[in-house]
Order: C-alpha cells, then sequence, then structure tokens
C-alpha cells in the first residue's frame, strides 16, 4: 500500500521505543564530556578573570552549569517517557503547523553554530598540518572537517556515542596537559592563575560580574535545554518506573554532573589562557605557550572537542528538525546535511563577529520556549500527552489552523523580555514563558480547544515508559509500524 500523505507521519520522527534506545548512563555521560569543550566555555572564564578571580569563576561556573543541567532534565524527560522529538513536541503547545516556526529558528541556529564549531576545528587542524607538514590551507581543512562530522552522524546514534567513547578520555587527557602547559607559561611571567586579576572589582560589582558568570553559563546551553528531548529518547530508561529521578538517572548523571566538571575545567583552561597570554582562544594560547610535536597533540583536543560537541549539540537538533518540517519526503540523514550546508553558507569565518553576539541573542530568546516546555508538559498536562493525535494533521493539536495563540504570545512576551535583560536573558525568558503561557492556557486557550489529556488524567492512556507503554503510529504502509532508531 502507498504510504501515508501526512506531512506529520515522517517514521525518523516517531517515538523512539524501549528497544531503541541505545545510550547508557556511561554513553550520555561520555557524549556530555565531548560536547562541553567548546570555545564558549573557554570565553567565558577569559572574560570572568578579568574581574573576579579563578575561584570565584569556578563557583559561579558550577551553579550555573548544574542550573542549567536541571532544566535539561526537566525538558528531557518528554523524551524519556515518551520516546519523542523536540518538533514533534512542540506540536502541543506550538500546533502542528506553528511548531515549525520556533523550530526552525532553532535548527538555524544550531547549523549557524556548526558552521563556527566547523571552523575553529579546521583552523586547529591547519596549524596542526603545518607544525607537522608545512600544508597550510584552513578552508579544505574546513570541507573535510565538515564532511567526517556529517558522515558520523549520518551513521546513526551508535556511531555517534562510539565516537564520544573514544573522543572523551582523550579530550580529558589533553585537556589536563593544557591546563599544565598554560599555567607553566603562567608563572613564567609571575601571575598565580588562582590569585591573578587582571581588573578586580568589589561591593556591587563583584556580585555583577559573578551572576553574569552564572547566566552566561546557563545562556550558552539554553538553546540544548529547549530541543533537549530530541537526544534524551535515545536514552535507556526503565520500564514502569514512577520514580522521576530514578527513571530519569542517566539524564542527571549526564546533565547534572558530567557537564558541570566538564563546563568547569574548559572555563578553568579559558581563565587560564587569558593569565598567560591574554587571549581565551586555545588555538591561539598554545600556539603561544608550546611549538612542535607538543602543540599538534594540545591542537588534536580542538579537533576532537569540536566535532564531540558539534555531532550531539548542533547536527542532530538540526537534522531532527529539518527532517519534521520536510515530513517523509526528508529523512534524518538528509536533514543532517541540510544542516551542513546552512552552516557552511553562511561563511562563519567572514561573519564571527556578528554571528556569535547575534547567535547568543537567539539563545536568550529561545530561553522563553523552555519556560513554556515546562508550563506545558509538567504544570498542566501532568506529564500526560495524547501521543497519537501529535501526528494527526486535523487532530487535538490543530487548534486555530494549525497554530496554538497562547504558545506564540508567550513565546514573544519571554522573549522580548529577555531582550533587555542580556546578561540575565535565560532566566528572565524562562520565568516569562512559563507564566504567560500557564495563564493563558488554562485559562483562555484549553477552555477553547479542550485537551483530552487534562480533561481526562489517566496514567494508563497518556503515559509512556512509566506505564510500559512504547508509542506505535500508525503508518499505511504497516499498521504496526516500530519507532525507528535515529538513522537506522
Amino acid at each position: 500500500m502507498k504510504r501515508s500523505s501526512s506531512y506529520l507521519k515522517s517514521p525518523d520522527l516517531f517515538p523512539i521505543s524501549h528497544a531503541g534506545r541505545k545510550i547508557g548512563t556511561f554513553g550520555f555521560a561520555m557524549m556530555w564530556v565531548g560536547m562541553a569543550v567548546v570555545l564558549a566555555a573557554f570565553a567565558i572564564g577569559g572574560a570572568g578573570v578579568q574581574s573576579l578571580s579563578l575561584q570565584w569563576v569556578v563557583l559561579a561556573t558550577i551553579i550555573g552549569s548544574v542550573g542549567i543541567g536541571l532544566c535539561m532534565t526537566i525538558t528531557g524527560d518528554i523524551g524519556i517517557e515518551h520516546g519523542l522529538s523536540f518538533p514533534v513536541y512542540m506540536r502541543a503547545p506550538f500546533g502542528t503547523i506553528g511548531t515549525h516556526i520556533p523550530s526552525v529558528i532553532r535548527g538555524l541556529t544550531a547549523s549557524f553554530w556548526f558552521g563556527i564549531n566547523t571552523f575553529f576545528g579546521a583552523t586547529a587542524m591547519n596549524a596542526i598540518l603545518f607544525t607537522l607538514f608545512g600544508f597550510d590551507n584552513w578552508f579544505i581543512c574546513f570541507l573535510l572537517f565538515a564532511a567526517v562530522q556529517l558522515i558520523n552522524t549520518a551513521l546513526g546514534i551508535k556511531a555517534v556515542e562510539r565516537f564520544a567513547d573514544l573522543a572523551a578520555p582523550i579530550i580529558i587527557i589533553i585537556s589536563a596537559w593544557m591546563y599544565v602547559a598554560l599555567s607553566d607559561r603562567a608563572l613564567e611571567q609571575g601571575r598565580h592563575v588562582w590569585t591573578w586579576i587582571e581588573s578586580p572589582v568589589t561591593g556591587g560589582a563583584a556580585v555583577t560580574a559573578f551572576l553574569i558568570v552564572i547566566f552566561s553559563n546557563m545562556g550558552f546551553w539554553a538553546t540544548l535545554a529547549a530541543d533537549f528531548s530530541s537526544i534524551s529518547r535515545f536514552i535507556k530508561a526503565p520500564k514502569y518506573e514512577r520514580n522521576w529521578f530514578k527513571r530519569n538517572k542517566s539524564s542527571i548523571v549526564g546533565s547534572v554532573i558530567a557537564l558541570p566538571l566538564t563546563q568547569t575545567f574548559m572555563v578553568i583552561i579559558g581563565g587560564v589562557a587569558y593569565i598567560a597570554v591574554s587571549n581565551y582562544d586555545p588555538v591561539i594560547a598554545l600556539q603561544e605557550a608550546a611549538t612542535g610535536f607538543v602543540l599538534g597533540i594540545l591542537l588534536l583536543m580542538i579537533v576532537f572537542a569540536q566535532w564531540s560537541t558539534n555531532v550531539s549539540a548542533n547536527i542532530i537538533p538540526a537534522a531532527t528538525i529539518f527532517s519534521n518540517v520536510g515530513g517523509p519526503k526528508v529523512p534524518f540523514w538528509a536533514g543532517v546535511f541540510i544542516a551542513g550546508i546552512v552552516g557552511s553558507v553562511v561563511q562563519p569565518w567572514n561573519l564571527f563577529d556578528i554571528l556569535i553576539p547575534l547567535l547568543l541573542l537567539v539563545g536568550g530568546i529561545l530561553s522563553a520556549i523552555v519556560g513554556i516546555l515546562y508550563a506545558d508538559y509538567y504544570l498542566l498536562r501532568k506529564r500526560r500527552v495524547n501521543v497519537h493525535e501529535l501526528y494527526e494533521a486535523d487532530g487535538q493539536y490543530k487548534y486555530f489552523h494549525g497554530f496554538n495563540i497562547a504558545g506564540f504570545i508567550a513565546w514573544f512576551a519571554g522573549g522580548i523580555t529577555s531582550y533587555f535583560f542580556p546578561n540575565y536573558s535565560f532566566i528572565v525568558g524562562f520565568l516569562i514563558g512559563a507564566g504567560v503561557y500557564y495563564v493563558l492556557a488554562k485559562f483562555w486557550y484549553f477552555k477553547k480547544y479542550q485537551q483530552a489529556e487534562i480533561l481526562d488524567p489517566d496514567d494508563e492512556k497518556y503515559l509512556g515508559i512509566t506505564v510500559g507503554r512504547d508509542w506505535i503510529i500508525e503508518d499505511e504502509i504497516d499498521e504496526s509500524v516500530e519507532p525507528k532508531e535515529l538513522s537506522s
């Protein structure tokens, strides 16, 4: 029989079954070790030590990282409980058509970050080749590096996890080596890394600087906190487990333990790099602090770091979103290469000074979506979801011509407000988005468009793994289509 023409029923976006979840606790922790090694983390450390001692920067980083890790675990339960990806669940708070607007913005943001991280990885790769062989062509390195990352992701979630298992220990070892090299360089200049401050501040200014470090760490990961279910749906979890903490154990270990530890170490390296050579960019810092073979090995960490970050934090979310927009005609692997093309044609090497501020601004605006997801999933639906209706064009989540107006009003309110508080954009956007959405949906929109799981809060009907259910989405080609593993 001919496959359903419904654009909502792309097999790559069907709920992941219990058997299809391949990432264990250790594997997910290793993925986080790789994801958290990014240039922005070095920048936070470099900026922080200009006003605060490294000890205070570390404390603020731990607070911010644990906070955003908890947010990811909270939204990630959508994937753990129901096996749903971000763009599919977004049909609930934004509508079956409305989901595309915030989703595409997130997808473009992830694609642009892919281009930026690939550019930095390519410059490190070029520096290695130049140091060892005299080869000097960063653009060829960019093309090769981009292709390798895209192919790795298109091969599926197990290929991603295997690479993380390989890259994570290498990153840890070389990061420690990098810290020692930069610390020695700082000491040569009479700067003790744990006490040196470029421009010390006190009183209220110190409190402000401390808070800025906290929210800088949270704001950077705000976009991933929004669509974390696109990754968490592949994490193993026990069936029939009603305890939230036990059910989300693997997610907690990765997001609340591995992320803060790795993020803090990277912030430390960024701070030490700035103390040593007045530049947090690790490629530049390392070229000034080391030479020859040692330099090549240290730069290799930068390549592995950008690769592991891009695959999990940028390519997978972007590809999932583009697949959702394109429907069954755009499988996940095609979404992977669309993300790669988008991230490359923007030419991040020419627009870096514009793109970074823009992407951080967009991250703040998207933080309102995290609040909306929290209010919709936990406060209103109480984790119960009428999953089958998410895949019906004329179903419960069609709302007004495919748009949930309450979701858009809340998003605009949270996003606009966060714009005026750039240093605290994440917390402002989250609170405004959640509060406005809850009030509008509960007292207006869901009275107009009634929601089955709210009217009839039956766990057996509307919960997933907690009651041992694998959600099966019927398709005309096979009435018992099992949810597919990512790009299986």
